[in-house]
């Protein structure tokens, strides 16, 4: 099996590349392009739809004739086929509307937007005949339009006043109140702005120095004598009036650090006393278990019996093992024996 991705060919020695025979194309060949419909598009002959972005194998060629250019723009024809009967559909390009125009085969869906400027221009054709028909009607329209146009030059004035200060101010190094300048201009848009005029407003903005301060601004700053010590300030603690630099800023930056570790310090510290007093030491009891005493019925201790009560057990033990002889039957008898066990007991 050969190779199916070939990197090197095999080129004889007495190869002449001139004498290989060129196919010729004809200029108007079709060429075929995937494009999707720039519009919806209904069937002349089966009635079907044909909906804007599905995708076709289109033909493409170059309109010739008259209407083949517009303002040196070439136009160009699709022929596509109907999914349901295979009709041919054309439909051209349109320079001249940035669209597309339905050539044959079928009809193009109505869309609201591709009518705004008919409308527009029957608009326009109607006021021009109203004009012609009354002249009244005609100097009504051509004041309106006057104060409509005196209207955005103001405000296109006041726009360009703004961005005039905003650039002056932040050459300066200063920050803008954008807040502030969209209220002051919208004022102005407004017809208020304190019974000032438009020109005066943008005269009031564009009267800044070179730093960007107002005539103000600039006078405030030069009754500052920096390096002096505060008047107001008593001898025990003078303050020095100075600008304020990066040393200032590290300085005041460092303070709230320390600010910051004190009060964290104090909080540990609140939270340990409260841990203190949360805590409650629980007493421990050590209970000891009496001894049992061992005692038996068989031995006896010396210790714990008196001597009295031992002989008189030793005795009995003798009784038991050294039984006495048995007495006579008889009345005698019996009485004797329950005299002894009564003196006995």
């Amino acid at each position: 099996m050969g190779e199916r991705k070939v990197l090197n060919k095999y080129i004889p020695a007495d190869f002449d590349p001139l004498l290989v025979p060129r196919s010729k194309k004809p200029k108007d060949d079709l060429v075929t392009v995937r494009m999707m419909l720039p519009f919806s598009i209904q069937c002349s002959t089966c009635s079907s739809f044909l909906y804007r972005g599905r995708k076709f194998n289109s033909k493409k060629e170059a309109v010739k004739g008259i209407e083949g250019k517009y303002l040196g723009i070439q136009r160009f024809r699709f022929y596509i086929k109907c999914s349901d009967c295979a009709r041919p559909i054309t439909f051209l390009t349109d320079p001249k509307n940035t669209d597309y125009e339905m050539e044959s085969g079928g009809t193009r869906n109505y869309e609201v937007w591709h009518d705004e400027t008919k409308v527009n221009a029957e608009n326009e054709r109607s006021v021009e005949e109203e004009e012609k028909l009354d002249s009244m009607k005609a100097l009504e329209n051509r004041v309106a339009e006057s104060q409509r146009e005196m209207a955005e030059m103001d405000a296109l004035e006041e726009i360009r006043a703004m961005n005039e200060r905003h650039s002056r101010l932040m050459k300066g190094g200063r920050k803008v109140d954008v807040a502030e300048a969209v209220s002051k201009a919208r004022e102005v848009a407004m017809g208020g702005g304190g019974g000032k005029k438009n020109g005066d407003v943008a005269e009031e903005s564009l009267d800044l120095n070179e730093n960007g301060l107002t005539k103000d601004e600039e006078d405030l700053v030069q009754s500052i004598k920096f390096g002096a010590v505060d008047a107001g300030s008593t001898d025990d603690a003078a303050v020095e009036i100075h600008r304020l630099d990066e040393h200032d800023e590290l300085l005041a930056e460092k303070r709230r650090q320390e600010e910051a570790a004190a009060i964290m310090n104090k909080q540990k510290q609140r939270d340990e006393e409260d841990k203190k007093a949360s805590s409650v030491t629980v007493p421990v009891f050590k209970v000891k278990r009496k001894k049992k005493k061992s005692s038996s019925s068989d031995t006896v201790t010396n210790s714990t019996i008196p001597e009295a009560k031992r002989t008189k057990v030793e005795e009995e033990k003798k009784a038991e093992v050294n039984p006495s002889p048995a007495e006579p039957a008889g009345l005698s008898g019996l009485l004797g024996g329950y005299g002894s066990d009564s003196d006995s007991d």
